[in-house]
């Protein structure tokens, strides 16, 4: 605990001061009772609704991938930095997706933010509530109050055949820039997705063919994806 006390104190100072850290040492030792009770017993500790959300938030946000990070810095704008568990009730959250709804982007501050990227930082957001709560860190399972972002269908532009074989043979000054522009086209994934992609997503499939089995970070929904061997050579050894 950091507290020591005099073991033969000469005067009155310092019996006071030996009664003072004893107070202090029994007050911690109450509030650690408490604890190993409420958690022995599944009993919300009330200590912990003073924590620090935001804290939690970030640490999270580092097993996460970097859509975690947009939301959180969002979530710490709206509420001026400074959050705890306590603060977390439906009401809060309501208003945070109204902001996603209305805000602008962070790196384009004077353009408005896509609905189809608000539903998905709202989607991550009550991703986050599930965990808080399933680790007894907020009183109530919010999400049960809460309405999800629908998502917008959207005209996705595609090339012909022949645009990207034009594509293929254009001259680029990065390969890889060019290679990820191309698997793109064969395998129809999003630039962020591709970023995120690693090896262990690429296996062999029932035909001997090659697929992708990732979770995709617009929609965090997994999928597989079977693939060419043309675009297996994109990636390179």
């Amino acid at each position: 605990l950091g507290i020591y006390i005099y073991l033969r104190p000469k005067n009155e100072v310092e019996r006071e001061y030996n009664n003072e850290m004893l107070l202090k040492a029994e007050a911690i030792r109450s509030i650690r009772v408490q604890s190993i009770i409420n958690e022995e017993y599944g009993f919300l500790d009330k200590h912990k609704m003073k924590g620090d959300f935001l804290a939690y938030f970030k640490e999270m946000c580092k097993i996460k991938d970097q859509k975690w990070l947009m939301v959180y810095a969002h979530f710490e704008r709206f509420v001026n930095g400074k959050c705890t568990f306590g603060d977390i009730n439906v009401d809060l959250c309501r208003k945070f997706r109204s902001y996603l709804l209305t805000a602008n982007q962070l790196n384009r501050p004077k353009q408005k933010m896509a609905r189809n990227s608000a539903a998905g930082y709202f989607s991550t957001f009550r991703g986050l509530l599930k965990i808080a709560y399933r680790d007894k860190r907020i009183k109530e399972n919010v999400n049960d109050f809460l309405e999800k972002i629908e998502y917008e269908d959207v005209r996705k532009e595609y090339l012909t055949h022949d645009e990207v074989k034009l594509l293929a043979n254009t001259p680029c000054d990065i390969p890889v820039l060019k290679n990820a522009s191309l698997f793109s086209c064969m395998t129809g994934l999003r630039i962020s997705d591709i970023l995120n992609l690693t090896w262990n997503e690429i296996v062999l499939g029932a035909d001997n063919g090659y697929c992708l089995r990732l979770r995709t970070e617009k929609t965090e929904t997994e999928t597989t994806l079977p693939i060419s061997f043309e675009a297996l050579e994109l990636c390179g050894d």
